[in-house]
């Protein structure tokens, strides 16, 4: 496990625009409503901290995740600009596939989406039970990216990615900028409890979509709170990327391999990088025992805490707060964020069980309804 202080910050506070046509748009999708914004006393008391909120998203749209916030604005985007286009496609680890393909046939549009192969059976029928397409790729999710980029521009289907890349950066943008409808919930619920604003709010990276709505978010507030990227130390394209000497975006040199499938990428997004490598303050990486033991924490939790079905990478937020807390060489990293009973933290709990038998395996007992 590594942390890295962000030699390139640039702290200042950087105003957002308006966010109220995104907000319009989602309140017109069917059954939409604000995802709960939890207090977890119990887990901030042991984790020595005044407080720990946590917005779980396994709850959206009965998607399990958080994803259809940007494919939907993205979609309706790209319809007010083209409605002509009949097929949509992307690649993915599951999630955002399923958020497009949802999308889609809510549009009653076609979809294509592109997924590893070893992914696993569910997350294949999950795509399936959408409508979609599913084209199943030997290699990456990078190789499944160039895949669905090239058999798309062969057949003129209007691709939907949450990941930026040389010329295809304009789309990925509007997918981070409906992913901020969960962080202007979360404000709004926050104020409505009275409850101050986090002092560090932790956000698991991937190719860097949400980091980037968490950025554009967070750096708006007088006050801003410390970012903190945290991604799988076999899938740290970001951590490598502030490594380099000018903070260019660089190749994860892991196996891509981590139980917290969704964050599995070597390759950071071009269209989000930018906003991470100025906004971002401390870049960490786990393993993923630590990911296991916050699922079950979160499943079995401490008194006056709600019980939290997580997936391994919706749980990666909680994960980063117990490496920090019971990890020695995080030692440094956790002086840093000042971890202690006067900070407030905040966390993402990005997908529920979105694969059961693995979170049977880890949790020792399967979702409810699973």
């Amino acid at each position: 496990m590594r942390a890295r202080v962000n030699p390139f910050l640039v702290p200042e506070q950087v105003p957002h625009g308006d966010r109220e046509a995104v907000r319009a748009f989602h309140r017109t999708l069917p059954g939409y409503a604000p995802t709960p914004l939890h207090r977890m006393p119990g887990l901030a008391e042991s984790l020595g901290l005044a407080d720990l909120y946590l917005k779980d998203e396994g709850q959206r749209f009965g998607l399990l995740a958080f994803k259809a916030l940007g494919a939907a604005w993205a979609l309706h985007r790209l319809r007010e600009r083209d409605p002509r286009f009949t097929t949509v496609s992307a690649a993915t680890e599951g999630n955002h596939g399923r958020a497009v393909a949802w999308s889609a046939r809510r549009l009653g549009l076609e979809a294509v989406i592109y997924i590893r192969a070893s992914a696993a059976p569910l997350r294949v029928d999950r795509l399936e039970s959408e409508g979609a397409r599913v084209v199943l790729v030997e290699g990456s999710y990078d190789d499944a990216v160039a895949r669905c980029a090239r058999e798309s521009a062969a057949n003129g289907w209007q691709v939907v990615s949450d990941t930026g890349y040389e010329g295809y950066l304009e789309i990925p943008h509007w997918v981070a900028e409906g992913y901020t409808t969960l962080f202007e919930e979360a404000d709004e619920q926050r104020a409505a409890a009275g409850l101050p604003a986090p002092d560090v709010v932790i956000v698991q990276a991937g190719v860097g979509g949400l980091l980037h709505a968490a950025i554009e978010q967070c750096r708006a507030w007088p006050n801003p709170p410390v970012v903190v990227s945290v991604e799988p130390a076999e899938a740290d394209p970001l951590f490598e990327s502030i490594n380099t000497p000018d903070g260019d975006p660089a190749l994860s040199r892991g196996k891509q391999n981590s139980i917290m499938a969704g964050l599995n990428t070597g390759r950071p997004s071009l269209s989000a990088w930018p906003a991470i490598r100025r906004g971002v303050e401390l870049f960490l990486t786990i393993e993923d025992s630590w990911a296991e033991e916050a699922m079950r924490r979160l499943a079995s939790p401490a008194k006056g805490d709600p019980a939290i079905v997580a997936g391994e990478s919706g749980a990666a937020g909680v994960a980063a707060l117990l490496a920090l807390s019971q990890t020695p060489e995080l030692g440094l990293a956790r002086d840093f964020l000042r971890l202690n009973r006067r900070r407030r933290v905040m966390v993402i709990v990005t997908e529920g069980a979105t694969d059961p038998d693995n979170y049977a395996r880890i949790v020792g007992r399967r979702p409810e309804g699973r």
